[in-house]
Formats: structure tokens, C-alpha cells, sequence
């Protein structure tokens, strides 16, 4: 198969490239390099440096490369800067995610829509959260990728295209930027391996759905694989507070992790955690990976320097 990854470079993008090159598909990446990096790609990967905000370059690329599935992961996902610039999360999360819409069309191309399963329930949603809860979402990043969402179910009835959307919960593993301004599983293990003490925002009672990033990948293929629309929730069910996370990290360390408390951010949930029975039932698909093996995996990467190519 022909797959076009946006976003490729990125940690879950690259993670993903990795496995339709080893299932033999063959893979181009786009993405505009401001947070990916060239580094993590599989050099069997073509890359194209572009930003899916450039309509008219994006549709040229398509329509050349004639991928015949786009797997749309490229955005702008910390919830902060979505509070502090709102207008130009909405740039990228929805209006690129129309020129994506529209250079697939062109390509006859179908897309897969990585969007959030943590950031668009809302506050008064039941735990763990089904896909068929109304979203109300408390940050502009979850307006966006609601919005998002609401163009991938148009074009389906409108042009009669079979578009997927998959909610992740927070996706965590090796590749992850710990020096990042999200991903609270590598920010807390560099903080502990410098000896330094990791920060929580609030009280640390937030709770938080946490799946492993090779079993995000395994939902992609699987998804690619069905080729039927319709929204799935990719999380495990269960929720984690950061104060059991940094006591895993502390497993993981071989020492105790006390961390500062600050105040909250704002657009935060208190909780969150996905129900993906529908996943199984329809996609084959559950997690693998335990918390606790996975936030091994991730202090171990972080300690042998945090390589860009790693096993995921």
C-alpha cells in the first residue's frame, strides 16, 4: 500500500513509519520539521518538508505521490499554547486538516484522522468515556480537533469517502521529546535521572489514560486495515493520577520521586480515561503494554541518552 504519514517525524509519526515500512508498504512523510525530526525517520521513508497549512503545495504533493492512505497526525497538540494562541491552533488543527481532506480527495485518497480521546469528553463526561458521550471539550485544542473531526464525518456524507478517526488517549513512549512542553512520562523520568525534582501542576489526584505507542501503532494498522469509517477510542479504560505516576517512575528510578506542586493550568481536565471496547470488538485491537513495563521502557531509553532510532 501507498501511505502518506503527516506529522511523520514527529514521535508518534515516525513510530508509525517504522511500521508500514517493515510490513512493506511504501511510505512518504510529510511534515514541516518544527517539532519533528529528520533523525527518527527510517531513511527508506521519503520526507517532504511542508506544513499542511500550504494548501496548494499539499495537493500538488498528493496528487503526485498518489498515496492511497493519508494517516493525518500532523498538529499542534499542547493544550497551553491552544489557551494562549487560539487562532493559530484552529490554523493548523482544522483549516490543515481541511487541505488534507481536500489534497486526499484529489488523490482519491483515504485518511486517517489521528485526533484526541483526552482532550474532547469534557468535565461532566462518565469514566472511563465512550465515543458516543457529547463531546465538550474545555481547551481550544479539543474545540479543534472536535472541529476537525466534524469535517473528516462531512466529506463521508458529502463526497461519500471513508475516513477513520482514532481518539487516543495520551500516548507515551521512547521518541517522546523530554524536554518537551507535554508528555508527562518523559519530562517526569529526565527530571528524576538529573536528580531534579519533577513538577505537578495541581494536586496530582488528575487522572490520566495512558497507552503505549507501540499499541497506538498497532490501532493505526489495524484501522487501515478494516478500511471502514467510524470513530474508535484508543485508550486501556483505566485512569492513572500523576501521583501514581511519579510513584512508578520512583519504581523505575530505584528511589523515591518527591515532587513540587504548582498551581493548575488552565483547560485541563481533572479526569480522563478512555472505554475502547468498541475497538476491540470492531478493530481486533487492546492494549499490550502495562503501565509499568512501559514507563521502564521509557526511563531506560531516557538513560541511554534518548536515541532517536530506538525500538519502540
Amino acid at each position: 500500500m501507498r501511505v502518506l504519514v503527516t506529522g511523520g517525524a514527529g514521535f508518534i509519526g515516525s513510530h508509525l513509519t517504522d511500521a508500514f515500512l517493515a510490513r512493506g508498504d511504501e511510505v512518504a512523510v510529510v511534515d514541516d520539521l518544527s517539532r519533528g525530526r529528520h533523525d527518527r525517520l527510517d531513511s527508506r521513508a521519503a520526507v517532504h518538508k511542508l506544513s499542511i497549512t500550504e494548501d496548494g503545495p499539499l495537493t500538488a504533493l498528493v496528487e503526485r505521490a498518489r498515496p492511497e492512505l493519508i494517516c493525518h497526525l500532523a498538529a499542534q497538540i499542547d493544550v497551553r499554547v491552544s489557551v494562549a494562541a487560539p487562532a493559530d491552533d484552529a490554523q493548523t488543527n482544522v483549516v490543515g486538516t481541511v487541505n488534507v481532506l481536500e489534497a486526499a480527495r484529489a488523490a482519491d485518497a483515504r485518511v486517517l484522522f489521528c485526533s484526541t480521546g483526552g482532550a474532547l469528553y469534557g468535565r461532566d463526561a462518565p469514566i472511563p468515556s465512550l465515543e458516543d458521550v457529547l463531546p465538550l471539550p474545555e481547551s481550544p485544542y479539543g474545540i479543534a480537533k472536535y472541529c476537525a473531526e466534524q469535517y473528516v464525518g462531512l466529506y463521508n456524507r458529502l463526497h461519500g469517502t471513508r475516513h477513520t478517526i482514532l481518539r487516543l488517549a495520551n500516548v507515551y513512549g521512547p521518541r517522546q521529546d523530554p524536554a518537551g512542553e507535554s508528555g508527562v512520562i518523559p519530562i517526569f523520568c529526565a527530571r528524576v535521572l538529573a536528580g531534579e525534582r519533577p513538577v505537578i501542576y495541581g494536586d496530582g489526584t488528575q487522572t490520566r489514560d495512558y497507552v503505549y505507542v507501540s499499541d497506538a501503532v498497532a490501532a493505526f494498522l489495524a484501522a487501515a486495515d478494516q478500511g471502514r469509517p467510524g470513530i474508535w477510542n484508543i485508550g486501556t479504560g483505566v485512569e492513572v493520577s500523576v501521583l501514581d505516576l511519579a510513584r512508578l517512575i520512583g519504581a523505575a528510578a530505584g528511589r523515591e520521586v518527591n515532587p513540587e506542586f504548582a498551581a493548575p493550568r488552565p483547560g485541563e481536565l481533572q479526569r480522563s480515561a478512555l472505554a475502547a471496547e468498541r475497538a476491540r470488538r470492531d478493530l481486533g485491537w487492546r492494549p499490550a503494554m502495562s503501565l509499568a513495563d512501559g514507563v521502564r521502557t521509557v526511563y531506560r531509553w531516557i538513560e541511554a541518552g534518548a536515541p532517536d532510532r530506538t525500538a519502540s
